[in-house]
C-alpha cells in the first residue's frame, strides 16, 4: 500500500516537472519568435533608412577676419569691432544618377535647433543666412540672423534671388550660412604699425589666441521631398581656425571638407 502511495506521489511530481519543462520550452519558443520579429523590424527600419536618398558629402568653409580702424595722428591704428567670420557651404547630394524624381527633389527644407555647443571665451556669436554671391567676404546682413530656425524657399525657376534663403528643388545650390564672432576688440590701439591687413593677421596683432575664439555649433537639417516623406540630419561643426598646413593667423583659411552625413527617413 505504501509503495502504491509513493509511486503515485512520484508520478505526480514527474508530471509537474514535465509541465514546467513544457511551459519553459513554449515560453522560449515564443520569446525567440518575438526576437525574430523584432530583428525583422530593425532590419526593415535599417534598410528603409539606408536608402541614401539625401546625403551630405562636402562642406566648404572660408574663415576670415575683418574690422574697422582709424588712423591716429601719431600713425597708430585704433581697431573697433574686430570680427572673425566663417562662411559655410553645405552641399546636399540627392544622388541624381538616375534622374530627378519626386523622391529626391525638395518640397521643403529648413534648419532648426541651432545651438552653440561650445562658445568662444571672447566676442559675440551669431549665425546668419548668407547670399552665395557674398561667400568668402565679411559682408553680413543683420536681417538674415538665424535665431533658432530658418525655413528656405524652394524653387524650380531658372533665376532665383540669392539675397533670400532659397534653394533649387534639385539641390543645385548649397545651403550657405555664416558664423560670425563680433566685437573681439573694441577701441584697441596698435602702435608702430606701418600698415594693416584686414585679415587673420589682425588676430595676432591684437593678441587674440585661436583657443579663445574656438567654437562648436550644431543644428538639424530637415527635408520634405515631393512624396511628403521627411528626412532629418543632425550636423555638428567645429569652426575651422587651423589645418595641418596653415592657421587663420596666415590671413584666411579655406577648407574643403569631405564628410559623410546621411539623412534618416522619419517613419510614419
Amino acid at each position: 500500500m505504501y509503495k502504491n502511495i509513493i509511486l503515485s506521489i512520484l508520478c505526480f511530481i514527474f508530471i509537474i516537472i514535465l509541465c514546467i519543462l513544457g511551459f519553459l520550452v513554449i515560453e522560449n519558443i515564443t520569446k525567440k519568435e518575438k526576437e525574430n520579429k523584432c530583428m525583422e523590424k530593425i532590419y526593415l527600419f535599417s534598410e528603409e533608412n539606408n536608402e541614401n536618398v539625401f546625403t551630405i558629402n562636402k562642406i566648404v568653409y572660408f574663415s576670415g577676419v575683418d574690422g574697422k580702424s582709424n588712423i591716429n595722428p601719431n600713425s597708430s591704428f585704433t581697431i573697433s569691432n574686430l570680427l572673425q567670420y566663417t562662411d559655410i557651404a553645405i552641399f546636399i547630394n540627392n544622388h541624381p544618377e538616375n534622374g530627378f524624381e519626386a523622391k529626391n527633389t525638395l518640397k521643403e527644407i529648413s534648419i532648426s535647433k541651432v545651438n552653440f555647443e561650445m562658445k568662444p571665451s571672447i566676442g559675440k556669436t551669431n549665425l546668419y543666412f548668407k547670399n552665395i554671391n557674398d561667400f568668402a567676404t565679411s559682408k553680413l546682413n543683420v536681417e538674415n540672423l538665424i535665431q533658432n530656425e530658418l525655413n528656405f524657399l524652394v524653387s524650380s525657376e531658372e533665376q532665383i534671388d540669392f539675397d533670400k534663403p532659397i534653394l533649387y528643388n534639385n539641390c543645385a545650390n548649397p545651403i550657405t550660412i555664416c558664423y560670425a564672432n563680433s566685437n573681439l576688440k573694441e577701441d584697441y590701439t596698435l602702435q608702430n604699425v606701418s600698415n594693416i591687413s584686414y585679415d587673420g593677421t589682425l588676430l595676432k596683432q591684437c593678441n587674440i589666441t585661436l583657443n579663445s575664439i574656438a567654437c562648436k555649433i550644431s543644428f538639424v537639417i530637415t527635408i520634405v521631398n515631393n512624396l511628403n516623406e521627411i528626412y532629418t540630419c543632425p550636423i555638428i561643426i567645429n569652426i575651422p581656425l587651423s589645418t595641418e598646413k596653415s592657421t587663420l593667423y596666415d590671413g584666411y583659411l579655406l577648407l574643403n571638407d569631405n564628410v559623410d552625413y546621411k539623412f534618416i527617413k522619419k517613419l510614419n
